[in-house]
């Protein structure tokens, strides 16, 4: 019998479990989706039970594939700032409200008129934000009384299917501190902050190690899903970190991040110091690996493309459509595209902002337009990497996502952002990262750092080529959000 170890990713749109060897080679994978819920225009919500239905499922499924293999630890990881509040006997009380829900305007001006806005980033490395927790509790308190009193603790997506699995409430640095009350210089909870919004600080759980061994695979579980009884289960880490420690990303490498193009685009750079942006354009977490990392996102990244594709080419392939961007030229002979059709996150924090075109004539043709959207994209990512910069600079990106796939796109962004970029050959996402984390949870290897150095990925290397079509176009571009203000 030959050691693995699970790890999950408790995905918005779905579960994926993976069982790895100890030198990195998965050796099955299954996902499960669970349905979305919007009972409102700006409320997303999904069923805590259907996370736990969905993950027992993957992971039975799983089990099954595991002829010869033992099973040694199982590694968690999951959607960031959602809230599921459970009652005194550990009942989920109501749905979770997701990480995209944007309900909590009020609850953000609440903490805001409580807590100066500097002292907040000061102290979490985040200003008051819509889509973390702390506002959802105030939310709940103010709106849902009922719910409210009835209230024993709240836990983030992941923790709260630990504690299903194991019967033990924890949380770790890297998701908590996307809550908006973890005081990131002690990684421990801010009871000056709670105190002060009159919140118990015994609502939120301990905090332990993102290696830490959160609990042990209750008996029922175990013998459901056919996994050993008392299985260590490892605490883990929110889905961005996870998913930075399955590419090789740790603050032990100051010099190398990633930048991940899927629906939004998101930049995520180590560093071994808490120095949060003073304006918090860009947030400012833990890592799992007892260091920090700066996240920044744009909000429509492969998403613009999307929506260019729905709505004016429908029929026509993603891959003719990059190919066609390849026809116009660098600075899409003038066209400027701003990305901002879902608002925007990074550097604005402006849900209210909104996406354009400009400078269009008759002359322009879809190769033009279709470039424009590429390059806009990639503008917008450096007006973010420039703040990451100034804080935490890097040379190197690994570049993740279905955008990654394209070369065209891949030598705009390093052309615009003037960075190094590397696609690698495999990309395994917050599972794997997850799995990684349980290995060193239960000693397979004696620290994270000894794990990277065997599962750092290989990839194609695209070197930046200076064009001062595109340092010509990033400044008007960074004119487009000022001067469309007057005209939303």
């Amino acid at each position: 019998m030959s050691d693995i170890v699970v790890g999950l990713d408790l995905g918005t749109g779905g579960v994926r479990v993976i069982a790895v060897d100890l030198q990195g080679k998965i050796i099955a994978q299954e996902t499960r989706s669970y349905p979305l819920l919007t009972p409102q225009p700006g409320w997303t919500e999904q069923n805590s039970e259907d996370w736990v239905e969905a993950s027992l499922q993957a992971l039975f499924d799983v089990t099954q594939q595991l002829d010869k293999h033992r099973a040694i630890a199982l590694g968690l990881s999951g959607q960031m700032h959602g809230m599921v509040p459970l009652d005194a006997e550990g009942k989920a009380i109501r749905a979770a409200i997701l990480w995209n829900d944007q309900r909590t305007g009020k609850a953000v001006a609440e903490i805001e008129a409580t807590i100066p806005r500097q002292e907040l980033i000061q102290r979490t490395g985040n200003p008051a934000i819509t889509g973390f927790q702390l506002p959802k509790l105030l939310w709940l308190r103010t709106e849902e009384p009922q719910a409210y009193a009835r209230l024993w603790q709240i836990l983030l997506p992941k923790d709260y299917l630990g504690y299903v699995l194991t019967g033990e409430s924890v949380t770790e640095p890297s998701d908590a501190s996307g809550v908006g009350c973890l005081n990131l210089a002690l990684q421990q909870w801010d009871t000056e902050i709670l105190h002060d919004l009159n919140i118990n600080p015994a609502l939120f759980p301990p905090l332990i190690k993102s290696t830490a061994i959160a609990g042990r695979l209750k008996s029922e579980i175990a013998a459901r899903v056919g996994l050993p009884v008392g299985l260590p289960v490892v605490a883990g880490g929110g889905d961005n970190a996870a998913a930075a420690i399955a590419l090789g990303i740790s603050s032990t490498n100051l010099n190398q991040g990633s930048l991940s193009i899927g629906t939004s685009g998101v930049i995520f750079v180590p560093c071994d110091r808490p120095i949060p942006d003073p304006e918090g354009r860009v947030h400012l977490f833990c890592h799992v690996d007892g260091g920090y990392h700066l996240l920044g996102v744009t909000l429509a990244a492969g998403g613009s493309l999307r929506w260019y594709r729905d709505t004016f080419a429908p029929q026509t392939s993603y891959t003719d459509l990059i190919d066609m961007a390849e026809r116009s030229q660098p600075g899409a002979r003038g066209v400027l595209f701003l990305p901002h059709l879902s608002g925007e996150r990074s550097p604005y924090l402006d849900p209210d902002t909104r996406g354009a075109l400009v400078n269009l004539s008759l002359a322009h043709t879809s190769a033009d337009i279709t470039r424009a959207i590429l390059e806009g994209v990639a503008f917008s990512l450096r007006e973010t990497l420039e703040v990451i910069g100034a804080i935490a600079p890097v040379h190197q990106l690994l570049a993740t996502g279905g955008g990654a796939r394209s070369h065209i796109w891949l030598q705009i962004l390093a052309n615009v952002l003037q960075t190094e970029l590397i696609a690698p050959n495999a990309e395994e996402g917050a599972a794997y990262g997850a799995a990684i984390l349980a290995m060193v949870g239960v000693g397979a290897y004696p620290n994270l750092e000894a794990a990277l150095k065997i599962f750092s990925p290989d990839g194609n290397v695209v070197q930046p080529q200076a064009n001062a079509v595109y340092e010509t176009g990033f400044k008007r571009y960074k004119l487009l959000y000022d001067t469309l203000k007057a005209v939303r």
